[in-house]
């Protein structure tokens, strides 16, 4: 089959190599340059047990409490939209705890195998670091591990095995830590990726499996014949499709809608900072979970990353946000002085839904026309799952029944 994706982020590498290794005919389209999007400097974890939605209980009053602050882990821009109000009240709506734990239970259960295929993706000759050091959530308080510790009950069904360590218990896994940390989750399953390095990989591969990157090229709509898709129309001429897939990250909405969708769809902006020599060395990734920042170690180096903006399509780095990042460590790192990056921070879009779910599915009334869209922060974690999904879709014309909760039709 010829297969047109949009988008050549992670979602869409990952989709096209795994269609290549099908045999079918493969050519993306990318306005930019191959993985240059919000893969590109993020966390890098691979964190099924940690695959929560942002919007999780008591987020609301959390928020509006935050929006007071100029270095808060949440920034919401004010702003004269419909669209926007309507995704802020989905969002709230969705902020209670069956809707949290049945979105925590959805994305595990997407995830399944998907860390061996990880590993087959190395077997197969894609490039990328990968390190497999586990997970740690670090909490300076009883209460927030406590409630924390109240979901793992899904992480435990699913063989992700947590292990709850209160007081010296937490430090003996990470000595690093302060005796102000109260307790801890250690997940020993995760994994970290230099997640720079993934998508490039994934490219190369493709690549020399047969698929066509064609880069610095617009989308600008499609030919149909009634409800399918027959060609995807670019500056450079009309490329004939037997399916389409869209998974141009956070851009999605806008190419959805010149296909007569409208996607429930915002950025949201994320911040990392890198240090080529790590000031303090870490075990496994780290979260500094009451000030939502993330360390990844990655050899010598330790990435941190957080912040959530929802700004609109403001790429501008707030020093004062990124500032907070550095901080983030202070309490639970011993000998933390919020030390200077290498470099200037790094920011990028999420796209971010109101549930914090995927849009994995089909497109609208179209026969041929998928959207795998929409993954937020968990872009790197769900690529493998959703690209054997984008494959299951277009050889079969049909959306699997597990694909159920990532509807995009749901809003």
């Amino acid at each position: 089959m010829r297969v047109v994706i949009v988008g050549a982020g992670i979602i869409g590498a990952a989709s096209a190599y795994q269609l290549a290794l099908k045999d079918h005919e493969v050519t993306v389209i990318e306005a930019g340059r191959a993985g240059q999007g919000a893969s590109f400097g993020n966390a890098g974890w691979i964190c099924p047990a940690e695959s929560g939605p942002v919007a999780a209980p008591g987020m609301v009053l959390q928020g509006l409490k935050w929006m007071l602050k100029a270095d808060s882990p949440l920034f919401i821009r004010p702003r004269a939209s419909l669209p926007f109000a309507r995704f802020l009240l989905q969002m709230a709506a969705k902020c209670n705890a069956n809707d949290y734990r049945a979105g925590l239970r959805a994305n595990i259960e997407l995830f399944s195998d998907s860390m061996q295929v990880f590993d087959e993706w190395r077997r197969d000759g894609v490039q990328f670091e990968m390190h497999e050091d586990g997970l740690l959530m670090a909490f300076l308080g009883q209460e927030k591990f406590e409630h924390h510790a109240h979901d793992l009950d899904i992480a435990r069904a699913a063989g992700l095995d947590p292990v709850e360590l209160v007081g010296d218990a937490v430090r003996e896994q990470e000595p690093a830590l302060t005796d102000n940390v109260y307790a801890g989750i250690y997940y020993p399953h995760e994994r970290q990726i230099r997640s720079e390095s993934i998508t490039p990989g994934l490219v190369e591969r493709a690549r020399r499996l047969g698929v066509e990157f064609r880069e610095q090229c617009v989308f600008e709509g499609v030919v149909r014949d009634g409800d399918r898709v027959t060609a995807v129309r670019t500056p450079e001429g009309r490329i004939p499709c037997d399916a389409v897939v869209v998974a141009a990250g956070v851009w999605s909405g806008a190419v959805a809608k010149q296909l007569g969708v409208t996607l429930a769809l915002e950025p949201g902006k994320g911040y990392s900072v890198e240090y080529g020599n790590a000031p303090v060395k870490l075990r496994a990734n780290t979260s500094f979970t009451e000030r939502k920042v993330v360390g990844t170690p990655l050899g010598n180096a330790l990435r941190l990353a957080g912040t959530m903006e929802l700004s609109g399509f403001d790429a501008s780095i707030n020093s004062v946000r990124a500032d907070a990042i550095r901080r983030g460590p202070a309490d639970f790192l011993r000998g933390w002085k919020s030390p200077k990056p290498d470099a200037e921070a790094w920011s990028g879009f999420r796209p971010m839904t109101p549930d914090s779910l995927s849009l994995i599915g089909r497109l609208g009334r179209h026969e041929n026309a998928f959207i795998a869209s929409g993954h937020g922060m968990y872009g790197v974690t769900l690529a493998p799952a959703t690209a054997l999904a984008v494959v299951e879709m277009v050889e079969t014309g049909r959306v699997p029944e597990r694909l159920k909760p990532f509807d995009p039709a749901r809003f």
